[in-house]
């Protein structure tokens, strides 16, 4: 969703505008302190009981989201309905590698949820960059530039199966030119790190101008089918509602690889290329 139309619709949710970000806190809260409560009642000597809450306790990050959440007026991009499916992998996998395309009003929420985890953010703006990380310093965000454009999709899907670079069977990322959907010139992290989880929540994907979701979407998928450590990649990707985000998910990410729905986000569980079955040396799915 874009933060445009967040702002001009905030007030359409004027007496209920304070639940989202109550519930937000309030799980933030629980992921805290839920292992505490747990812990601490097979405790019985006083100094392991101590270890154990310094060990769950909330962290510095967490506090900030509490308190940013539990005062803010501003609806995140998704629904609780949405974040929820992300929060439940989250209790789960954290700490891990976390990956989201885009920073906006949940990005605070989303570090939190993932403590003493690797969490970072990708965003085109370089100005919204610089706002957020105006009032929320501790983000780990870069400011990232895109070689497409929505209304090059339909080319761009053309492309790749004449690419051979662009092939599953030998797509990589870093310095990958010739292959116009890979994601080239970003920060060393972001092709260093194996990532657990990828959100794709961004870039922007509603004029033609913009530089769209596809080569986040390719890119998503290069790097879970070369995932070296074990399990799987948890992919999830927002506005699939859109016909572009829609066409690229279903063309790299696979439908049979989607295991659950929920309002206008996918979410992937995508294997390493070493555990997939069967292999097509020219498509993703």
């Amino acid at each position: 969703m874009k933060r445009e139309e967040t702002v001009k619709n905030r007030h359409i949710f004027a007496d209920k505008r304070w639940i989202v970000p109550l519930v937000i806190a309030g799980s933030i809260v629980v992921s805290s302190f839920v292992k505490t409560a747990d812990y601490s009642i097979l405790c019985s000597l006083a100094k392991t009981r101590s270890m154990a809450i310094d060990k769950y306790s909330a962290t510095p990050i967490q506090l900030q989201a509490i308190i940013h959440y539990a005062t803010s007026q501003i609806i995140p991009q998704q629904n609780f309905q949405e974040i929820s499916v992300t929060f439940d992998v989250l209790k789960k996998r954290s700490p891990c590698n976390f990956l989201i395309f885009g920073l906006g009003y949940d990005s605070l929420m989303w570090t939190a949820l993932n403590p003493n985890g690797n969490t970072i953010f990708l965003e085109e703006d370089q100005k919204w960059v610089q706002s957020v990380l105006k009032d929320a310093p501790s983000l780990h965000a870069h400011a990232v530039k895109y070689r497409t454009q929505l209304k090059e999709a339909d080319d761009l899907l053309t492309h790749y199966l004449s690419e051979p670079s662009c092939y599953p069977s030998k797509a990589y990322l870093r310095g990958n030119d010739k292959c116009r959907l890979a994601l080239t010139g970003f920060p060393d992290e972001y092709y260093d790190t194996e990532w657990d989880l990828i959100m794709i929540d961004a870039p922007r994907g509603w004029y033609p101008e913009a530089p769209g979701r596809m080569a986040a979407i390719f890119s998503a998928a290069v790097m879970a089918r070369n995932r070296k450590g074990s399990g799987v990649t948890r992919v999830f990707l927002h506005d699939v509602n859109r016909r572009v985000e829609k066409v690229f998910a279903e063309e790299f990410l696979c439908r049979k690889y989607l295991v659950q729905s929920v309002g206008r986000l996918w979410h992937f569980e995508i294997p390493p290329a070493s555990n997939m079955s069967s292999l097509d040396s020219h498509r993703f799915c």
